[in-house]
């Protein structure tokens, strides 16, 4: 069978043979791999395909049939057309009446039909046509075949009568593995290892002479190969079989193997039809190949001697083994004579050693200075220190502090819903006690009218990066100073997006009281008490500000309506209170930071009579700022890390939480617990030599690795370290539902993971008393003293702020109680 087809295999059974199998032969089975099923239907098809066929002029076996039924899967009508194109006559007498196109001969075919005919023979081909290596009776050999094989004009199976006629492996029956004859080894060139053509560690590029020369040789090769245009493929042709009929001549004829001399007939000599050509092709002359050039520097053959293998196939006495004679040495004259062998000239001093000795040394002159000191002494005694260390002046910095006769000095933070105006109205607050010019606030406002945001003019004197410009919202603490006739007031612009609370807590924790800003347009004002309103005043009264001013801001917007005004401030009133506010310590201010209206100034607008109260700056001027704690040891809870510049390549700036601080002073920063020494300190951008609780300062550092400082780390003195807490008990105000669970713990900028493990009481809001013990829940609003646990250590102590928060929201603040 022509095709067979794999049915019914069982793959499940092992495909290896047993032992007592034995193979067995395709013939042995008549159809073998074929079920009774397929020989039945083989047979019922045979029936099937010989009624298709029948009238028709087909003529087939049963075997053929089969064949068919079996390539088709049994199909009776594929099968019969199959049969028809196959043994029909049809295509048969098409094939034959049809007439085949004639090819057109090409210009090389005209030339070899006008050469007359030679004897060729018996394969067809003319023996003189060969190679002189193929003519030859004596049995070929494989260096003379691998030497002219690229030259072969014939395919190799034409070749096939003219080698020796005994099998290849007979050709090397009398070859030796070891002392081959010389005529049986093949020659393996092996190009030498030649410099290049210019000097060691000089440019690839040739030189002019040598370009000058490689031009003239490449003009004289183009003179030579110049050839008409016209008719160039007939001349390449007629130049082909010109070569081949010289050497066919020069050869001789060939007898081919197998046949005697005497049956050869002789060779007759024709003369070719040239083709009519205009111009005559001048004989090309092949040139000599050009010598190779001589390298500028010869170097000794360093390659090792060849191997049992190589020297087998290559012979010994091929030339590519011989190497150069080298000199490596040669015999220093006068060292045969005994008087050479038995001299030692090291043996005593040499005459300079003798000299010296002889004379003594030369003394040097003094060297001395213009007052007759000797320079040299001088010198010898100067002692260089490797560092100088910072010296503290040992400052009493309270005494300083009381004689100074500074200002009062208040840290305040701006707090308040997002887009409320805070820092519109805190450039304008800026810009009217001339801290910023004239010409600054045009510069901004162009600049904000080409991105097409001109009311954020005076914001952009807070919000300086290019972010808060593009976002028109604060992102981060900005800070900048101001001062009135009594007080420094630095200036804490908190952004109001809920996705930077824990920047607003760390400026929260930086503040002796807050400016919450309201608006008063409508329906701002209800969104902002159910968004970052409520919650910002509330953590600012748990991180321990009891001062707050509320600036209803944009009261022109509402035509400065004294009924919109009483409104906001009845309603926060309450809110404030609730959340532990005195009202003693709650003023509210009307105003507008667009305009400057009631902030330095009083309002200009007739609507804005009805109000005869305080201005922002006034109220800001009255507040009661808390004691400064200056006799405790020194904390500053750090803000910022960056190099302050050469001199000082580390600095931190932060809000000094109690005690003081010199220039001098060893401090330890916690939780690192790496230590550095203050080398200067700055206050509002102007050096001191001391600083106080209550200032934002910085300090630039010495003597510690800015990788071990992290913004949130607390800084104190070495003998009065702060500890550090993995658990703490606090007294907690919740702004939400409270239960055991975990929370983020934010202690100023540092946070740390943490859970709350255990609520312990629920506490009186004014006296502290425990109102329940082990509460299940702890609702909004009430107080509560909850155990926490973290996972890192906290630099805490008692009576610290923290805030807890947990996926983005604020759980609740309160304080370290132990």
């Amino acid at each position: 069978m022509g095709v067979l087809r794999a049915k019914n295999v069982g793959y499940d059974d092992e495909d290896g043979y047993g032992e007592e199998e034995e193979y067995y032969d395709e013939d042995e089975e008549e159809t073998p791999g074929m079920s009774d099923e397929d020989r039945e239907q083989l047979q019922t098809g045979t029936l099937k395909v010989k009624e298709g066929l029948f009238g028709s002029d087909v003529t087939v076996t049963d075997a053929q049939i089969q064949e068919a039924l079996w390539h088709y899967y049994y199909d009776v009508g594929k099968s019969v057309a199959y049969l028809k194109n196959k043994y029909g006559t049809a295509l048969e007498e098409k094939a034959v009446t049809t007439p085949k196109k004639q090819k057109t001969p090409s210009r090389f075919d005209q030339v070899v039909e006008a050469i007359p005919a030679t004897p060729k023979s018996a394969t067809g081909r003319d023996p003189s046509f060969l190679p002189l290596y193929l003519q030859e009776s004596s049995p070929c050999t494989a260096p003379r075949l691998n030497m002219y094989i690229g030259h072969l004009v014939y395919p190799l199976a034409d070749l096939t009568n003219y080698m020796p006629a005994s099998p290849s492996p007979g050709f090397f029956w009398d070859t030796p593995w070891f002392g081959v004859p010389s005529h049986r080894l093949g020659e393996i060139t092996i190009e030498p290892r030649l410099p290049r053509g210019r000097l060691l560690g000089g440019s690839s590029k040739p030189s002019k002479l040598a370009a000058l020369a490689a031009a003239r040789k490449k003009k004289q090769e183009d003179a030579k190969n110049a050839t008409p245009a016209t008719n160039v493929e007939t001349d390449k042709a007629v130049t082909l079989l010109d070569k081949l009929t010289l050497k066919s001549r020069e050869n001789g004829p060939q007898t081919p193997r197998g046949a005697s001399s005497e049956e050869t007939p002789a060779p007759r000599k024709y003369l070719r039809k040239r083709s009519p050509s205009p111009i005559q092709v001048p004989k090309r002359v092949a040139s000599p190949p050009p010598e190779p050039a001589k390298p500028l520097i010869t170097f000794p053959d360093l390659r090792a001697q060849p191997s049992a293998f190589a020297a087998v196939l290559c012979g010994l006495d091929s030339p590519c083994h011989e190497s150069p004679e080298t000199v490596n040495s040669f015999p220093l004259p006068y060292t045969a004579l005994p008087d050479f062998k038995d001299a030692n000239p090291f043996a005593g001093p040499s005459p300079d050693d003798i000299l010296s000795v002889t004379i003594g040394p030369k003394p040097k002159p003094a060297r001395r200075t213009s007052d007759g000191h000797d320079l040299t002494t001088s010198m010898e005694k100067t002692v260089i220190e490797e560092s100088t260390k910072v010296r503290s002046k040992n400052l009493n910095v309270v005494v300083e502090f009381n004689r100074s006769g500074l200002k009062r000095m208040a840290n305040f933070v701006v707090i308040g819903h997002v887009d409320h105006g805070k820092s519109t109205l805190m450039g304008r607050l800026l810009f009217d006690m001339n801290v910023i010019s004239q010409r600054s606030i045009d510069k901004l406002r162009k600049e904000a009218e080409t991105m097409g945001k001109s009311s954020f003019a005076l914001a952009w004197v807070m919000d300086q990066t290019s972010e808060e410009r593009s976002r028109g919202v604060t992102v981060d603490i900005a800070t900048d100073y101001f001062e009135t006739d009594t007080t420094q007031f630095t200036i804490l612009d908190a952004p109001g997006h809920r996705d930077f609370i824990p920047n607003m807590i760390a400026g929260a924790s930086q503040a002796d009281f807050a400016v919450l800003v309201i608006d008063a347009s409508t329906n701002s004002f209800e969104s902002g008490l159910k968004g970052q309103t409520r919650e910002h005043a509330m953590i600012v009264r748990s991180m321990g500000v009891l001062r707050i001013i509320v600036a209803v801001n944009k009261m022109d917007t509402v035509a400065w309506s004294q009924h919109r005004f009483e409104e906001i401030s009845r309603q926060m009133l309450a809110f404030l209170t609730s959340a532990s506010f005195s009202p003693k310590r709650i003023t509210f201010v009307p105003c507008a930071g667009l305009t400057g209206e009631n902030v330095t100034r009083k309002a200009d607008d007739p609507n804005a009579k009805w109000y005869t109260g305080e201005t922002l700056i006034e109220a800001l001027d009255a507040s009661e700022l808390p004691k400064r704690d200056l006799e405790k040891p020194f904390r500053l809870t750090i803000g910022d890390v960056f190099r302050g510049g050469i001199t000082t390549p580390v600095s931190i700036s932060g809000r000094i939480d109690v005690g003081t601080v010199q220039v001098g002073d060893n401090i330890l920063c916690m939780p690192a617990r790496e230590t550095a020494t203050v080398k200067g300190i700055e206050v509002k951008d102007c050096p001191v030599d001391w600083a106080v609780a209550g200032q934002i300062s910085t300090l630039h550092l010495v003597d510690i690795d800015p990788v071990h400082l992290r913004l949130g780390d607390v800084v104190t003195p070495i003998s009065s370290p702060i500890k550090l807490y993995k658990s703490f008990s606090a007294k907690l105000l919740a702004f939400d539902h409270v239960i055991p669970s975990p929370v983020d713990v934010y202690r100023g900028r540092l946070q740390a993971e943490g859970t709350v493990v255990r609520l312990d009481a629920l506490l009186n809001r004014f006296s502290g008393e425990v109102v329940k013990k082990h509460p299940r829940i702890v609702k909004p609003g009430e107080v509560a003293r909850v155990r926490v646990r973290l996972e890192r250590e906290l630099p805490l102590e008692v009576g610290g702020r923290v805030v807890l928060r947990f996926r983005g929201e604020t759980v609740g603040a309160g304080v370290v109680e132990g």
